[in-house]
C-alpha cells in the first residue's frame, strides 16, 4: 500500500546560490562514479547519475542523484525490485531519491533503471552499478529463555506486534519529509554494529539490524531526521517502540525505550526529542537500538549517517 500524504514543506525555496556551491563539494563530488550517455529523444541531451556512498556493499543505504537531458514532470526509479521515490530541486536542478542494498544482495553489477515523463512523452535511462560484499561480525548473548523459548502466551503477544508491524511499515510514503544530513540519536559510543550476527544462548537466531548505543537508562533520545510519527507503542521484542516515517520509503525505529515523548501522528523536527532510553523488550540491560528500514529492506544506520545530503525547510516545487 502506498500512502500519498502531502508534504508539510510548502515554503518557497531558500538555498541560493552559496548552498548550491557547497553542494557541489559535498554532495556532488564525493559520489563516486558518474553516467553520461545520450538518449533517443527529439530533444537529444544527456543522463547523469551519481550516488552516495561511492563503494556500495550489501546493507548500504544510499542516494542517488541524477539530472536529466531535458526537464521532466516526473522521475521514477526502479533499483533491485524496488521503487525510488524521487524529488526535484529547481535549484541544482537535478533529481535525487533514496535507496538502498539488502543484506542478502550478492556482489556484482545491477541496473538502475530511469522513466521519466515530460509534457505526455516518456524518456527512461538505465544505468549499470556495482555491488560488493561487505564483511559483518559475530557475537555470542545470553538473554532470558522468554525470548528464545516463548510459552503459549508470548507466542499471542509476538504474533500480534507482527500483525501491527506488517500494518505499519506498509505505509509507504512518496513525499520526502528529511531534510538534510541525518543525525545521531545520541552522543555515545557505538556497542554493536549493523549486521552482527547475534547468537542466542548457544543458537544463532538473527542478524542484528540496527546500531546499539551505550547508554543508561533515562537517556534523551532525538530524531534522526523529519519525519511523521507511525508507531509509539510497546511491542514483544521491541519493547517501547518509535516508528518515523521520513519519506520516499525511508523509516527509522527506535526501540528498548523507557518513556515516549511522541505520539502517532505527530510530526517531528530532525534533532527533536522522542523519547528515553532503556531497557525495554529483548534487551540485556540499558541501551539505545536504532534501525533504518527502505522498503521493507533494513539498511546500516552508520552509512545513513555519514551521507552527504541536501537540505532545506520546505520541499522544492517542480
Amino acid at each position: 500500500m502506498v500512502v500519498e500524504r502531502k508534504s508539510f514543506w510548502n515554503r518557497k525555496p531558500a538555498w541560493g546560490a552559496a548552498w548550491l556551491s557547497s553542494l557541489l563539494l559535498t554532495f556532488v563530488v564525493p559520489w563516486g562514479e558518474r553516467a553520461a550517455a545520450k538518449v533517443t529523444t527529439k530533444s537529444e541531451g544527456s543522463w547523469s547519475v551519481g550516488w552516495q556512498p561511492a563503494k556500495l556493499a550489501n546493507g548500504a543505504p544510499l542516494i542517488f542523484q541524477v539530472t536529466t537531458p531535458k526537464r521532466l514532470d516526473s522521475l521514477s526509479g526502479t533499483w533491485l525490485e524496488h521503487e525510488v521515490f524521487f524529488s526535484f530541486d529547481v535549484t541544482s536542478k537535478t533529481w535525487y531519491g533514496i535507496a538502498g542494498v539488502s543484506l542478502g544482495t550478492k556482489p556484482g553489477t545491477y541496473s538502475l533503471q530511469l522513466k521519466g515523463s515530460a509534457g505526455g512523452r516518456e524518456i527512461s535511462f538505465e544505468r549499470k552499478i556495482r555491488i560488493g560484499r561487505a564483511k559483518y561480525p559475530s557475537i555470542s548473548v545470553t538473554v532470558s529463555k522468554q525470548f528464545t523459548e516463548p510459552s503459549t502466551e508470548q507466542l499471542q503477544q509476538i504474533k500480534q506486534a507482527k500483525i501491527l508491524k506488517r500494518d505499519v511499515f506498509s505505509q509507504v510514503t512518496r513525499q520526502q519529509e528529511w531534510s538534510g544530513p541525518f543525525l545521531s540519536p545520541v552522543n555515545a559510543r557505538v556497542s554493536d554494529v549493523f549486521g552482527t550476527r547475534r547468537v542466542f544462548n548457544g543458537e544463532t537466531k538473527s542478524v542484528h539490524e540496527g546500531l546499539d548505543y551505550a547508554v543508561p537508562q533515562g537517556t534523551p533520545v532525538s530524531a534522526l531526521n523529519a519525519g511523521t510519527v507511525l508507531l509509539a507503542q510497546s511491542l514483544y521484542f521491541e519493547g517501547n517502540c518509535v516508528v518515523l516515517d521520513h519519506g520516499q520509503g525511508l523509516l527509522t525505529l527506535y526501540l528498548h525505550l523507557s518513556e515516549f515523548k511522541v505520539k502517532a501522528g505527530n510530526r517531528v523536527t530532525r534533532g527533536q526529542e522522542i523519547g528515553l532510553s532503556g531497557g525495554t523488550g529483548r534487551a540485556t540491560g540499558p541501551h539505545l537500538h536504532i534501525a533504518v528500514r527502505w522498503e521493507g529492506v533494513y539498511l546500516d544506520p552508520a552509512i545513513l549517517l555519514k551521507l552527504h545530503l541536501p537540505r532545506s525547510e520546505e520541499q522544492h516545487e517542480k
